[in-house]
């Protein structure tokens, strides 16, 4: 199936029969099976299904953090399988944020610090990374948390903290994997409108694995996974 959104704009992401398989003990685990995916930049689109239908290995690939067993993933017309791993690491520090359920934040780092840790890759003075940091903390909402370790952070701020170190190096797409599972209802609706803020104002393209029917209700489309193919699609 060829799932393509109908704006008729600049395609980000292409995944081109894209199958991906892993050995368990003897057995071969078919995860993705000839997958066709088309994003374009500036969507907003929510990938739903079953645990195990191969969601979070689809926002992997197009992360550069896995390879397809077959097929190819285009970013921007640049084939992410013919890279080695020192040119994929230098394109995701460039090109991809990461949000993920669990916050995945230093204890002993504050919030600046944490969100700072991208940019170290980027050879930037230490003052432009300062700068940058305290800029992508003031844009979701905790330019007065920047001095606060997570111990000291509620969880949404936890999440905020997250965003920021993914938006910190201006990517062109955020992959969220589950970004508000670990957070109560009011909480997860805050990081929802950040997320479409950053989208709808900033121009970030979205992949949002998620479970959450009210979630999914937020993005421009969603996806449904089933065994390892797109079943169906919503909001054209």
């Amino acid at each position: 199936m060829n799932d393509t959104a109908n704006s008729g704009g600049e395609i980000l992401v292409r995944v081109n029969g894209v199958t991906k398989t892993y050995r368990r003990g003897g057995e071969t685990v078919n995860v993705l099976s000839g997958l066709m995916l088309e994003v374009p930049r500036g969507d907003l689109l929510a990938l739903m299904g079953p645990s195990g239908s191969g969601k979070s290995t689809l926002l992997n690939l197009v992360g550069g953090i896995d390879r397809p067993t077959s097929g190819s993933i285009e970013f921007a017309g640049q084939r992410l399988e013919q890279m080695n791993e020192s040119e994929l690491a230098r394109w995701r520090a460039r090109h991809v944020g990461f949000i993920f359920q669990m916050h995945h934040l230093l204890p002993m780092l504050t919030a600046q610090d944490n969100v700072e840790l991208p940019l170290l890759l980027t050879g930037l003075p230490a003052a432009e990374r300062r700068r940058r940091a305290a800029a992508a903390l003031k844009l979701v909402g905790l330019e007065d948390r920047v001095k606060h370790k997570p111990a000291e952070l509620s969880g949404g701020q936890e999440q905020r903290v997250g965003i920021a170190r993914a938006i910190v190096t201006d990517p062109d797409i955020l992959l969220c994997d589950e970004p508000t599972g670990d957070l109560d209802r009011k909480s997860g609706d805050a990081i929802l409108d950040l997320l479409q803020a950053l989208n709808r104002d900033h121009g970030k393209t979205v992949l949002m694995v998620t479970h959450a029917p009210h979630a999914a209700s937020r993005a421009k489309r969603t996806l449904h996974f089933d065994q390892g193919v797109l079943a169906t699609q919503s909001k054209p």
